[in-house]
């Protein structure tokens, strides 16, 4: 049985009135799903992580988890609001007792939206350590100068968790300390230091560039101590990772269903094409390997639901995964032929979201560099 049903019953229902046209619609507009993601936010889905205390539910990783699955296996879109459930958890973990008590219940309750994470660059990319972005303290404010990019959901969202050069690097200083977290009210910020910049990619995800121009942020806007923000923006890229394996998972399993119940329907030369195995071996391979990544997803959520760091876990979930899911939606538009390729059958649309998860929030190639060093003991490579 799948792991918190009554939960995946729901988001299913919830997402059954956000149809396929609602988001060809959206598709061609570029335009954000403001009534999917206030619906999951009324529906309390995107505060479970967020303690009672808070507002929130309280509920573990695996629960996020199945609600981000079952988004994407209806055919929905959860990059709209993924981040919520993972950046907030930099602010649960580390922020000050006056910073939890002020954001975490109007995140909760929807009245606050902490959906953008400025941390790539566009010289640095996922060399973290090499970030140009700095914040300068001059009195009882940070003055911030700097760029970045593929900040997504920058200009739907209310607070933006940045990280930013809080101490030059000097000789023998490692490449990740001097970095620090702060919490920009962007609601104040544009326009006052802050410019956002919209990137139109082959997918609808709302990500921009952002630029910042001595913008004034102020101290008690830091997160934790000042210096230690990589280790913050750290702690939180495992939860990130099992959570986007777990929307692959869901972009696969959509797209099995829609190939074997097309190969079903299909007949040519007067039979259903499913009976070929041309057309059988592609979507039970892709069955197969979906099933695989879903169990890894469920390992990793097991260690760290259980207080371990599972680092390596964590990776594999999301790059098999994300393997799974572009096989099957390959295997998608192959069953389907020519109709793949058309927009009713929201099968294109699914197909560019899903190619996205090859790339980012790690790239595969990462991955695979990082399992080569920490886990095979192999000689570092970058």
């Amino acid at each position: 049985m799948e792991p918190h049903t009554e939960i995946r019953e729901a988001v299913a229902k919830l997402c059954a009135g956000f149809p396929g046209p609602y988001w060809r619609a959206l598709d061609r507009e570029m335009a954000y799903p403001t009534a999917f993601v206030n619906a999951l936010t009324e529906s309390g889905y995107l505060s479970v992580l967020i303690p009672e205390e808070y507002g929130g539910s309280g509920l573990p990783l695996s629960a996020a988890a199945a609600i981000l699955e079952e988004v994407q296996r209806a055919g929905c879109n959860g990059g709209a609001c993924h981040a919520q459930m993972y950046t907030m958890g930099t602010l649960l973990r580390h922020g000050s007792d006056a910073q939890k008590a002020e954001y975490l219940p109007a995140i909760a309750e929807g009245r606050l939206r902490l959906q953008a994470f400025g941390v790539t660059e566009p010289t640095s990319g996922t060399d973290t350590g090499s970030l140009k972005t700095t914040a300068r303290r001059e009195g009882d404010h940070y003055v911030v100068n700097g760029q970045k990019i593929w900040t997504s959901r920058a200009e739907h969202s209310d607070l933006m968790l940045l990280l930013a050069r809080t101490s030059p690097r000097t000789e023998g200083m490692k490449r990740t300390d001097g970095l620090s977290v702060l919490l920009v009210d962007m609601r104040e910020a544009v326009g006052r230091g802050l410019t956002i910049r919209p990137i139109r990619t082959m997918m609808n995800h709302a990500t921009t560039e952002v630029f910042f121009d001595n913008l004034r942020v102020p101290v008690e806007n830091l997160i934790g101590a000042e210096g230690r923000g990589f280790r913050y923006i750290l702690s939180g890229m495992n939860a990130e990772r099992i959570l986007i394996a777990a929307e692959c998972v869901g972009d696969a399993k959509w797209f099995i269903d829609k190939a074997k119940g097309y190969a079903n329907e299909r007949s040519v030369f007067g039979r259903p094409i499913g009976a070929n195995q041309g057309v059988q071996f592609p979507i039970a391979k892709a069955y197969a390997n979906m099933r695989a990544a879903e169990l890894m997803v469920r390992e990793a959520l097991t260690l760290y639901e259980g207080g371990a760091n599972p680092g390596a876990e964590a990776n594999m979930a999301k790059m098999l995964a994300a393997d799974a899911s572009f096989e099957a939606a390959n295997a998608c538009i192959q069953t389907h032929g020519g109709f793949g390729f058309a927009e009713e059958y929201d099968i294109e649309r699914k197909f560019r979201e899903t190619r996205l998860y090859q790339v980012a929030p790690i790239s595969t190639n990462l991955i695979l560099a990082y399992l080569s060093e920490h886990v095979l003991g192999l000689p570092r490579s970058y």
